[in-house]
Formats: structure tokens, sequence, C-alpha cells
């Protein structure tokens, strides 16, 4: 019968659409920021881009070169453990190479934990506000997410995550620990003392994620895989996006003990790691030059963006991250619309639940300065308003 013999209401042949399951149906897509280039092309002037905390030098000249040459053997699947790398972190790290996970970025990481070790109706421990990440794979996984608030310096409130992973009068104890340090987006950090009272107050079987994305700014000394022999339920998360300049590659890692890994690498994808990240990743760890300027752009911009805050009145909350989380006083999204119009674009706080901060990415000298410009035009313009 051709379409048109049809009756009203009938429909083509095939099977019926298949529903996506309930833990789906509840998670929205992620939704990226404006690129420097969209807005140029709105304003017709240079944008300025400080919204994702992407290192403004780029890449390494040497991860460039690296990555070019591995471009004319594309057609060969790439190590299917990116073993060079592996074994070159495991050095950087002083751990064995059965301790070093590559990933497709830390995020996928973050996934296959969740993959690996969360059941349906399993609780997990989030801080509030942090990195979105962490809610959408537990959520994924059919788990109950438990939220903890940040204290008052920005950091987690490690003796209150430790309680909430108890449990008690009828509610089980946590299965993961998800914590970020410094933290997304506040850039607030916890003591080594305050760590090992905590890895005490885990329950057994709880495993614990540390996600360190932005340790290489950090000044303190503190350092996530020194606690891996302390605490054998620990996974270090770490990426090549900030301070190595590699997030359009994807490339992140983990460090933990071999027995957390072997179920995990039956979950994983074999060849997610491309040749090119590989390489680029390979050649990035080795630049200490190019880290270590990095790294002091980002403690520039730091002091350069905590004083304009202060210059203005307004609270920047103390970070070790490559931006500033600043409590603007007002709507976070009318400022951020408004910097728009100015070429400057910055993440305003609504999606982590902060509607009146914007967390500014450190940039260039020059870009800091456009952003300084642009903030207090806009601030002023709202105050004669």
């Amino acid at each position: 019968m051709s379409p048109v013999e049809r009756g009203p209401g009938a429909r083509e042949p095939g099977p019926e659409p298949v529903p996506p399951r309930p833990e789906v149906e509840g998670l929205t897509p992620y939704v990226a920021g404006m690129s420097a280039e969209e807005l140029t092309r709105r304003t017709g002037r240079p944008a300025v881009k400080l919204a994702s905390n992407e290192n403004p030098l780029g890449p390494s000249p040497e991860a460039v070169r690296a990555a070019g040459q591995v471009l004319a053997g594309l057609h060969r699947y790439p190590a299917v453990l990116a073993d060079d790398l592996r074994e070159a972190l495991a050095r950087h790290h002083g751990v064995s190479p059965q301790q070093v996970l590559v990933t497709n970025g830390s995020d996928e990481l973050l996934r296959l934990l969740a993959e690996t070790y969360i059941r349906a109706g399993d609780r997990v421990v989030v801080p509030h506000p942090s990195f979105s990440v962490y809610s959408r794979v537990a959520r994924l996984m059919g788990a109950r997410v438990q939220q903890v608030p940040l204290n008052a310096g920005g950091a987690m409130d490690l003796p209150a995550m430790a309680a909430a992973a108890q449990g008690g009068d009828g509610v089980p104890p946590a299965r993961v620990i998800f914590l970020c340090r410094p933290n997304n987006p506040t850039g607030g950090v916890f003591g080594a003392e305050d760590f090992a009272r905590f890895v005490e107050a885990v329950p057994a079987g709880c495993l614990v994620v540390l996600d360190e994305a932005y340790k290489e700014f950090d000044d303190t000394p503190f350092n996530g895989p020194d606690w891996l022999d302390r605490c054998p339920g620990l996974v270090v998360a770490r990426t090549f996006s900030k301070v190595y300049g590699l997030g359009g590659l994807r490339l992140g890692y983990g460090l933990a003990a071999e027995a957390v890994w072997r179920p995990v690498l039956a979950v994983r994808d074999p060849f997610s790691v491309n040749a090119v990240a590989q390489a680029a990743g390979l050649a990035a760890l080795a630049d200490r030059e190019h880290v270590a300027r990095s790294v002091e752009l980002a403690r520039e911009g730091r002091q350069f963006l905590t004083q304009l805050a202060t210059e203005l009145g307004l609270r920047a909350y103390p970070s070790q991250g490559n931006f500033v989380l600043i409590d603007v006083g007002r709507d976070a999204e009318a400022v951020h619309r408004a910097l728009l119009e100015h070429g400057v674009i910055v993440r305003p706080g609504t999606s982590f639940g902060l509607p009146t901060c914007i967390r500014v990415t450190c940039g260039l000298p020059e870009e800091n300065r456009r952003f300084a410009e642009a903030l207090r035009a806009v601030l002023h313009q709202g105050d004669g308003a």
C-alpha cells in the first residue's frame, strides 16, 4: 500500500522509536560557551575569551611539532594503553605504569569510573558548587547524589563530606566521593592534615575520586599522588587540557592502585586516546619550561584579578587555579551579557548555583586589562541606570 492509500493516522511501517533509560531522560546536554570567533563575528572586533580556563599561551611548540609528526601514520590504530605516555607519566609521578590509565580527557575517566563502580541506587557524595560532571556521571548510572556545600573559603568541607559518606539511620554508606582540588569554580583548596583525617573517616568500600585538573597552578605543597599508598581506594584525576594547553585533543589520565584499574580496563573503549593526542601529550609533559611560563602567567593573572576585585569593592574567592571567581553583587547573567558587548567572554556562575558570580580565566596581561576595562564600564553603567 502506498502512503497515499493509507487512512488517516496511519504511520510508516517499522519499529517505534525506543525510549531512553529513565536516568538519561533526566540529563540535559552540555551547553558550551560562546567561542571568541563567534563573538568576533558578532561585534566586528577581536574578542577575548576568559571563560573556559584554557591556557592563553596555547600548547607547547614541542607538542605541536610532535603532533604533526604522527599525521602521516593516521591509518594505523593508536597504542591501546598509550604505552609511551603511560610510562612517562609513571616516571613523572613516581608510580608504576600499571597505576596509570590514560583517557580521552578526564571526562572519560570520570565516566569510566562511574560505569565500573556505581550501581543503581548507590549514594554518591559530591561537593557543591563544583564540576558538574561528577553529578552527571553518577546520575547516568542511576545513583542518588548527595551534594555537600563548600566551606566559607570555597573549598571542600571535608568533615561534612566524610560524615555524609558514613550514612546511618537506614541510609547506606556512600559508594563514591568526588573531590575537586583546587575546586572549580571557586579555586579553593584543603590542607594535608584535613585530608588525612578525611581519609581515616571514609567508610570502607568507598571510592575517593580526587580531581586535580588545576594542580599545576597550585602553590600549596599538597599532591594527590603522594596519598595513593595510604589510601588504596583513591583515584587521582589529571588532565592535559589546562596547563598543557591540549584541550582540543582531549587527553587526561588517572592514577590509582592497579586493582582499581583492572575492572575499568574491561569497560574502556580500546582505542579511545588517539595517536595525535598521545604524541602531543608526551612532548608537552617533557616541556617543563612551557609549563613554568604558564604557571607564572596564571599566578600573575590571579593577583591582577584579585586586586581588581578589591579596587571595585567586590569579593574575589581565594584561588589556586588559573581562574578567579568574583562576586559582582548583581545578576551575573546580565553582567555576562554586558561584557559580551565589550567583546569579553566570561563564565556566569548561574550554572554553578552562584547567580551573582562570574568566573574569569587568567589570560594574557593585555586580555586581563581588557576585561578590567570592560568590567569597570559595565559596573559603572549599572550604577548609573
